[in-house]
């Protein structure tokens, strides 16, 4: 009889990505994936530990699937966490959760059905080596027609708020022929978007030789004839070229969106970041970009309340954030990790204070989504069917050319004239309202 897995991903779609390698390594394996973990006999949690409330999640989820190792709850006999976690807290962790059979880091995911196999408790190496293994099957857990495609692994730029590199290690690409051969296995489950992603995919092939670019891989990715939209996710505004620009302004399927990681905007703040940009040079790439693409959508993420961020360099990130006029803004507390070199500094900002300058980026920024909203009313867009909504079965939910997947609004249909939409297929919407940051239409 097969063994029956139960699986949790936490954490980003970079994550998820190794979480369906597993999966995939798993049923090759004749494992057998099931919904509910107190039938499962070997539990997986990949785990996320970027920021706190990230570590928290992951914690929480551990602590949840020890009990179903318990007789009389569950069938569990061997307990699995892998991922940034360990990868970061392995010691802490495997003196504190004795529950737990196996630990595995960011390194050799791909070889979780052999490591199950053996007696030995912990197999996280010190310095992590992204390793892709290029011969297993993906189990999607995405939607049918969408999946995320990672290109790359690590990070060389050292911002002084983040743990990534030492929980992924130095920036490796993959190569272009690789990848496509990836996309190309997606398309063959019936994936029509393909977003593109990596912890930078500005410096994408700069590790490889002059064959391995991103212009050779988006090329490619554009002669598959079923891909409908590539999107790219990740893309840091120093490395903003003329050349993608008008790569993403001529394409039929890049999306015309770009998400630019800026973080701030007073050249203060960036410096102690070690961003290696200034505010100026910022906006100048955004204003670039937005006169050569018109109706480019832009995403981007913003820290707040990072040590020694002073009224007036919080002003300057309002102002900026007000000038970018961007369509879609995750914003974040500053989380104080240590291990970074930010833990370090002694400035640091009380969470009032923080808690207050959250608030006021949302009050603007949704003033900002909503009036950029408003120019789509009366248009008539191209939307991707995602499901019912989850509050009717009278309302059908898809995105657009714009919306990412998870992150981004909505676009809600409240009429088909009589249409049938299945999930994956792509129909025309004529737009007629908002509601906050979704959109509201009708097929056409």
């Amino acid at each position: 009889m097969a063994m029956k897995v139960y699986f949790i991903s936490l954490g980003c779609p970079k994550n998820l990505v190794d979480s369906e390698l597993m999966l995939g390594s798993l049923t090759e394996h004749n494992y057998e994936i099931i919904n509910s973990p107190d039938l499962a006999d070997v539990i997986v949690i990949n785990t996320c530990s970027f920021i706190n409330d990230a570590k928290q999640e992951s914690i929480e989820a551990i602590l949840e699937m020890v009990d179903y190792k318990k007789p009389g709850v569950g069938n569990c006999k061997k307990l699995v966490v892998t991922g940034c976690l360990p990868q970061r807290y392995i010691q802490e962790l495997a003196a504190e959760l004795p529950e737990v059979d196996l630990f595995l880091g960011t390194s050799g995911q791909e070889s979780l059905v052999d490591f199950l196999k053996q007696e030995s408790r912990v197999q996280v190496n010190e310095e992590p080596e992204f390793e892709y293994s290029e011969k297993t099957w993906r189990l999607l857990t995405t939607p049918s027609h969408m999946a995320w495609l990672k290109i790359g692994e690590g990070c060389d730029r050292h911002c002084t708020f983040c743990i990534i590199p030492k929980l992924r290690g130095q920036y490796k690409s993959r190569k272009v022929s690789l990848v496509l051969e990836e996309a190309k296995r997606l398309v063959d489950q019936n994936v029509k978007e393909i977003i593109l992603v990596a912890q930078d995919l500005s410096v994408y092939g700069s590790d490889l030789d002059e064959k391995n670019t991103l212009f050779h891989l988006l090329q490619g990715l554009e002669k598959i004839e079923k891909i409908i939209w590539i999107r790219l996710m990740y893309f840091y505004p120093d490395e903003l070229k003329d050349d993608l620009i008008r790569k993403l302004k001529n394409s039929p399927k890049i999306c015309k969106y770009l998400d630019l990681p800026v973080q701030h905007f007073s050249n203060n703040i960036l410096k102690r970041m070690n961003r290696n940009i200034t505010g100026e040079i910022i906006l100048e790439k955004i204003n670039q970009i937005k006169t050569l693409i018109p109706d480019i959508t832009l995403r981007t993420s913003i820290i707040v309340g990072f040590p020694g961020e002073t009224p007036e360099d919080f002003q300057i990130l309002l102002e900026g954030i007000k000038k970018a006029k961007f369509h879609h803004l995750g914003v974040f507390p500053y989380s104080d990790e240590e291990g970074t070199a930010a833990f370090k500094m002694s400035d640091k900002i009380a969470e009032s204070v923080i808690q207050k300058r959250l608030k006021k980026v949302y009050m603007i920024q949704k003033k900002i989504t909503e009036d950029l909203n408003r120019t789509y009313v009366g248009k008539n867009i191209k939307v991707v069917i995602e499901g019912v909504h989850s509050e009717t079965d009278l309302l059908i939910i898809g995105r657009h050319e714009g919306q990412a997947p998870d992150i981004d609004g909505k676009v809600i249909i409240n009429d088909l004239n009589g249409k049938k939409a299945n999930v994956g297929d792509f129909v025309d919407v004529k737009i007629s309202d908002v509601l906050e940051y979704d959109l509201i239409g009708s097929v056409i």
